[in-house]
């Protein structure tokens, strides 16, 4: 593969950031070189295993890595080791890489300025952002503050069964969600993920859901192939209305690209399908654009790719690129007119989120989005996005790849046992992919305990600002691995 330059030098490289900083920096204390060499790392790690109750991780009394250090998509631990992070974060959210200091100097000067009012009022950074983004939402007006992906999907949720009430339909409240789609970790937002292991033990989950078939075409749910399969994932929505009858249904919630559940890009005609459906039984269509709002598959927003009108977007990880935790409920105006109004209702959506009201946080993501706009980083994601996709399909030959998949900064390869049978490979096999690649310097991500049988998955979604000797380094990584391991 040859880059011929073009992506050698990344537009954060290239440019220096575009660094305008405020004369307060002067006085600021931000030492991104600080010495942690002093630190006792032993006493570190013995205060993680006594005192941290980790995420996703079982708990052996050893501490797990401790990062200390970030720098555009390098990390550092606290015992120096360094990783190039090809997951932004961990879980695709850290979208401008590490570092940046004038995202930093924004957070810091509206801290000093006026950190927090509650969300029943204004504040400047909060009207500016939500004035700017709606220029990229022309069909959703309205913008509602919250903290987490999880609650910004529970808040969509809320408002389209407060819409039924208003409407006198109260028992038209069961949301549609797809298998594999995940919308978040709070008991609303779990009863609508189609991940069974997330869900395992936390039962009873609420009523009111119901789930309908994945759209990956490498394991239709069918057992047909595209395009001779007259796209029936799609058609079964209708299927499944019709069962519970179209006076129950309120509407459905979709990730655009599935991301957690396996890096999963419907066909286009899928949408149109399923957009079809909607409006012939007048059902709210939620798109969940936590993973890949703000740009990840290449354009603002994954549902523009499909020319989609939905009712709700929600959106968070990629927000203010995880500088700060924020996230968004965009509505259109038909709906927020809607739920002011009704008899036996308030005349308002009757909801809060204490951390909605951080005006630090929305000059946040107000920055994070100038920076993209100032470097153009759409268009390096996208032609980063085809350069990763290609390097991936040339494992295409290795034995137990069975697929590669993605848009944009989204990608991922499913390992399979046989490529005849498309028997999948073993979780613990995919793990020791990913942690040999972690030994090797490289961090890349897994499907983790979410889909019994098929956490075979190995994902990529490195920054907004990779360059193309960083891709090559991945791609260099990951090949030596599967071929080392498997």
């Amino acid at each position: 593969m040859e880059t011929d330059g073009w992506l050698q030098v990344s537009p954060r490289c290239g440019q220096k950031r575009n660094r305008s900083l405020a004369e307060s920096e002067k006085s600021m204390v931000i030492n991104k070189e600080k010495n942690f060499e002093d630190l006792n790392v032993e006493n570190l790690k013995s205060e993680d295993v006594s005192t941290l109750w980790h995420h996703l991780m079982r708990h052996t009394g050893s501490a797990p890595v401790i990062m200390a250090r970030g720098d555009g998509l390098r990390l550092w631990d606290i015992e120096g080791r360094e990783y190039l992070d090809a997951t932004s974060g961990g879980v695709w959210c850290v979208n401008l890489g590490y570092g940046r200091r004038e995202l930093a100097l924004e957070i810091y000067q509206q801290l000093l300025t006026m950190p927090y009012y509650v969300g029943s009022a204004g504040n400047i950074p909060a009207i500016k952002f939500a004035n700017k983004i709606t220029g990229y939402t022309p069909n959703l007006t309205r913008i509602y503050y919250s903290n987490s992906g999880s609650e910004a999907n529970e808040k969509a949720i809320k408002m389209v069964r407060l819409k039924s009430f208003i409407e006198k339909r109260p028992d038209r409240n069961v949301i549609l969600y797809r298998d594999r789609d995940y919308h978040g970790t709070t008991y609303g937002a779990l009863s609508c993920s189609g991940q069974a292991e997330r869900t395992s033990g936390f039962g009873p989950l609420l009523e009111g859901f119901q789930s309908i078939p994945h759209a990956l075409c490498y394991r239709c749910a069918f057992g047909q192939s595209y395009p001779g399969c007259d796209l029936q994932c799609a058609r079964a929505v209708e299927e499944t209305i019709l069962d519970l009858g179209p006076e129950k249904v309120a509407g459905g919630i979709f990730e655009p690209v599935t991301a957690g559940g396996g890096i999963i890009v419907p066909v286009r005609e899928y949408y149109q399908i399923l957009t079809e459906t909607f409006k012939k039984y007048s059902l709210s269509l939620i798109i969940d654009e936590v993973v890949c709002g703000l740009g990840r598959t290449g354009t603002m927003f994954a549902y523009q790719k499909y020319q989609l009108a939905p009712d709700l977007v929600t959106m968070a990880k990629g927000l203010a690129s995880s500088y700060m935790p924020i996230s968004v409920t965009a509505a259109t105006e038909q709906l927020f007119a809607a739920l002011q109004t009704g008899e036996g209702n308030l005349g308002y959506f009757r909801d809060i989120s204490t951390f909605g009201g951080s005006a630090a946080a929305a000059a946040a993501a107000l920055e994070n989005l100038n920076i993209i706009e100032r470097e153009n980083l759409l268009e390096n994601v996208v032609r980063s996005g085809e350069y990763l996709l290609e390097g991936l399909r040339d494992n295409l030959d290795h034995p137990n790849v069975g697929d590669v998949r993605g848009l944009g900064l989204l990608a991922g390869v499913e390992f399979v046992e046989d490529k005849k049978t498309r028997a999948p490979l073993s979780e613990e096999k995919v793990i020791k992919v990913a942690a040999t690649m972690a030994a090797k310097g490289v961090l890349v991500g897994r499907t983790n305990r979410s889909l019994p049988g098929y956490n075979t998955i190995i994902n990529f979604a490195p920054a907004y600002v990779v360059t193309g000797d960083e891709l090559d380094i991945i791609l260099r990584t990951f090949k030596e691995t599967i071929w080392q391991v498997l």
